[in-house]
C-alpha cells in the first residue's frame, strides 16, 4: 500500500529539523533551543502534526510565541 505522506521529497522548515515516524507522523525539533522566557510563555521545541502542512503552521505558531517574548 502505498503512504503518499512517504513520497513528500525532503521536507524543509529553515531552522527546525524535520522527520516522519514509522508510523506516518510528522515532527519537527528546532536546531537551536528557545530561551527559558519563550518557553516559560509556551514555545515548545518539539511539535508533531498530521502533514506536513500542519506541521509548517505549528512551527510557525511556536516561532511567534517565542517571537512575542523577545520582542
Amino acid at each position: 500500500m502505498d503512504d503518499v505522506r512517504a513520497k513528500t521529497l525532503n521536507p524543509v522548515i529553515p531552522g527546525w529539523q524535520v522527520f516522519l515516524s514509522d508510523r506516518g507522523r510528522f515532527w519537527a525539533s528546532r536546531r537551536k533551543p528557545f530561551s527559558l522566557q519563550a518557553m516559560y510563555a509556551g514555545a515548545e521545541r518539539t511539535v508533531d502534526a498530521d502533514t506536513f502542512e500542519e506541521l509548517r503552521a505549528e512551527t510557525a505558531r511556536q516561532e511567534e510565541t517565542a517571537g512575542v517574548v523577545n520582542a
